[in-house]
């Protein structure tokens, strides 16, 4: 269909017009978008200013990174080693249990020992009579000598006792008593025990008063079996052995002479 002359200027316009509305239009909308985007930016400036300035005045710094609480892994538990650890622990107090059990009898043992030697060392005399017999002779002149000692006669085999607590200083044959067996004495002194018929002692041993020493004989120059007994002074001097006895609370009889 032929258009009119006028229709197709007509209809250019109108698309003119209509690209121009939609132009303004667009340049509206977008006017109005930037307001509203600045609009927005200076109320948050303007809030961030307030609040910035609300930190200031508190003393609170909104810059500071949040804070997360750390928790530690749990450390995975041995129970295997804890027990076997607690078993070695059980065995070590086992073990110092019953040596505090041991030392504890041991030193009543020990106690209960010394106090039996204590017990005995009461009973015992301190100074005794070297045996059991009779007196047969004194210290002093016999037979155109002098006889140094103290004779007590009984059989052979007869204990002879040591008289005091000592050491025993020799033992063994001696030139007129046969055998012999001389030991220092609690004082200083020497006991010589002599004529004996055997030794029960070594050189060197501690004796107490009372224990056996050896056996009555009739070895070297004797009439009969005896134990001939003499004391010596530290000096070597032959004292009377009644009177040292007598001196130290025993007394002893005076013999034939």
């Amino acid at each position: 269909m032929a258009l009119h002359p006028n229709t197709v200027p007509h209809a250019r316009r109108t698309r003119r017009l209509r690209s121009t509305t939609t132009s303004r239009r667009r340049l509206v909308a977008t006017s109005l978008a930037a307001a509203a985007l600045l609009a927005s930016g200076g109320i948050a400036s303007a809030a961030t200013g307030e609040v910035a300035q609300a930190s200031t005045e508190t003393g609170v710094s909104l810059s500071t990174p949040p804070q997360f609480l750390q928790v530690t892994r749990p450390v995975p538990v041995d129970y295997a080693e804890q027990l076997q650890r607690a078993a070695q622990r059980e065995v070590e107090r086992l073990a110092f249990e019953k040596a505090e059990v041991e030392r504890l009898a041991r030193e009543a043992a020990e106690q209960a020992a010394r106090a039996a030697a204590a017990a005995e060392a009461a009973r015992r005399p301190a100074v005794l009579v070297p045996a059991d017999g009779t007196f047969t002779s004194g210290f002093g002149p016999r037979w155109g000598t002098n006889h140094n000692g103290i004779d007590i006669a009984n059989s052979i085999g007869t204990p002879i006792k040591a008289v005091t607590n000592g050491t025993v200083i020799e033992t063994g044959p001696a030139s007129g008593f046969g055998l012999w067996v001389r030991i220092q004495q609690d004082d200083g002194t020497t006991g010589v025990y002599g004529h004996i018929d055997q030794s029960l002692v070594s050189v060197g041993q501690q004796v107490r008063a009372g224990d056996q020493i050896a056996t009555m004989g009739n070895r070297g120059q004797s009439t009969g079996p005896h134990l001939h007994y003499e004391v010596w002074a530290v000096n070597g001097t032959k004292m009377d052995p009644a009177g040292w006895f007598q001196s130290r609370g025993v007394p002893v009889p005076q013999g034939q002479g």
